[in-house]
């Protein structure tokens, strides 16, 4: 069974650019927010993992991006987010921004552990924690 964790997102006035449509680079903001709100399902808040762990925190390291469709002032999106494969240092997600039953946006993107602006290792906590909710792609 996937574990998809859903965030609802309306459009606002400044998501959009001047012809109305929402914005290239504010999908990149739901996105994030979406991760950070995955993360605080899992129990993992983002001020405590810097406090706690030595200064860990994330970053995306890579991120492919396929824009399907526009979004519009008031529209209310879905930001879903699948964790798919969970590795030392690193977690991949898959995201999906949809109006409806319709997809707008979708993402592969790639989450690293970094501390001191160097990579590290996940804690066996944070990796277990996102282990128990991937589902491999194909699964």
């Amino acid at each position: 069974m996937t574990h998809t964790h859903t965030l609802a997102v309306r459009v606002y006035y400044e998501d959009t650019d001047f012809s109305g449509l929402v914005y290239h680079a504010s999908y990149l903001r739901f996105m994030e927010r979406a991760r950070t709100e995955l993360l605080r399902d899992l129990g993992l808040g983002q001020r405590e993992l810097l406090e706690a762990q030595g200064g860990l925190f994330f970053v995306v390291r890579a991120m492919t991006i396929d824009f399907r469709k526009p979004a519009q002032m008031d529209d209310l999106l879905t930001v879903e987010t699948i964790v798919r494969e969970v590795s030392g240092a690193s977690f991949d997600l898959d995201q999906r921004v949809t109006r409806g039953e319709e997809m707008l946006v979708s993402a592969q993107v790639r989450i690293a552990a970094v501390e001191g602006g160097r990579p590290r290792r996940l804690p066996t906590e944070v990796r277990e924690k996102f282990a128990a909710v991937a589902t491999p792609r194909g699964a």
